[in-house]
């Protein structure tokens, strides 16, 4: 840690909940787990990895996990902690991530947060509602319902059910559709009235930074570049690999991008051509999802540009510091 300009004791005299969260969120692409590792060199801090897709073990290409190497020099919490059969929830992430930054507030270390699954941040945030836990049965109606008439039939039923709810889900998504569904199937009360009682949002103050490109163009020549490497590096072998390995096609894991495209293509539904457009096609739409999001929030700290490209976020790491003091 040469050069610190924030020794190991400073946080230590702190009462643990006073010691801040630094956010680093962003769409994908844009450099948020090197300029974790960059944080983690430059002063007491752990980080956690805010990830939905990391989760999982053995789904590593396409998930563009950092590899071993990478990980053991920079641990990250909250990677490979669920079989892909299993599912991981707003409220498991809640759990285990409130956890972590108890643990490591104890310590009196900085919890670094990375990553771009918005609704995480939202719910450490906001707190968290009391839903009802997934039940299988349901699940397997709604997955039956959704291969006879689509998921955006299901959307349609959703916007019945939950209109306010329905106008925050993408058409498309079927993860949170589904979930969705269950929530007001299972429970009778739409999203908005779960939200009048939950689970306390985190106490610890927020340092939120929003990595970006300034040029859109920019990071959709990144997202086009990430796809074609996941290719290179062999995405079709290792959803061949989970497939023999007993993991299930339907499970959520294999719904993320890049798994659903490669599992059509395997299926011979579209051509390896069609499969990388259509995965590349959806992770823009992702990062677009992911900027919205940002745009719709308060009090973040817009990082646009400097260091991404690069991949030099010295700066960064001095402009998180100047808020400890």
């Amino acid at each position: 840690m040469g050069g610190l300009s924030v020794d190991s004791n400073y946080f230590a005299n702190l009462c643990p909940e006073k010691i801040p969260v630094v956010c680093l969120m962003g769409p994908t692409a844009t450099g948020k787990t090197d300029a974790a590792a960059q944080c983690f060199d430059a002063f007491p801090c752990e980080i956690i990895s805010v990830d939905s897709s990391l989760v999982y073990r053995d789904m590593d290409i396409g998930t563009a996990k950092p590899d071993t190497e990478f990980l053991k020099k920079y641990p990250h919490h909250l990677v490979d902690v669920r079989h892909p059969n299993d599912t991981y929830s707003v409220a498991d992430f809640f759990h285990d991530c409130t956890s972590t930054i108890a643990e490591i507030s104890n310590k009196g270390k900085v919890p670094v947060l990375a990553g771009g699954t918005m609704f995480y941040f939202s719910a450490l945030e906001k707190g968290l509602n009391e839903l009802p836990q997934a039940d299988p049965a349901l699940r397997a109606r709604l997955d039956e319902d959704a291969k006879k008439y689509g998921w955006q039939k299901l959307h349609s039923k959703l916007s019945d059910l939950d209109p306010e709810n329905a106008k925050r889900i993408d058409p498309n998504d079927a993860q949170r559709i589904q979930r969705a569904l269950e929530i007001v199937m299972l429970s009778g009360k739409t999203l908005a009235q779960h939200n009048e009682s939950g689970r306390k949002p985190l106490s610890n103050p927020l340092i939120k930074m929003a990595l970006t490109f300034s040029d859109r163009s920019v990071l959709h020549k990144r997202i086009e570049k990430r796809f074609d490497i996941m290719l290179d590096k062999g995405l079709e072998r290792e959803v061949s690999s989970l497939l023999s390995n007993g993991v299930d096609p339907d499970a959520t894991s294999m719904r993320m991008i890049g798994y659903r495209q490669m599992l059509e293509y395997l299926a011979e539904k579209s051509t390896y051509d069609q499969m990388r457009l259509k995965g590349i096609a959806a992770t823009r739409q992702l990062a677009k999802r992911q900027l919205t999001w940002l745009r719709n929030q308060s009090n973040q700290i817009w990082w646009i540009d400097e260091g991404l490209e690069s991949v030099n976020f010295q700066s960064l790491t001095r402009f998180v510091e100047n808020y400890f003091h």
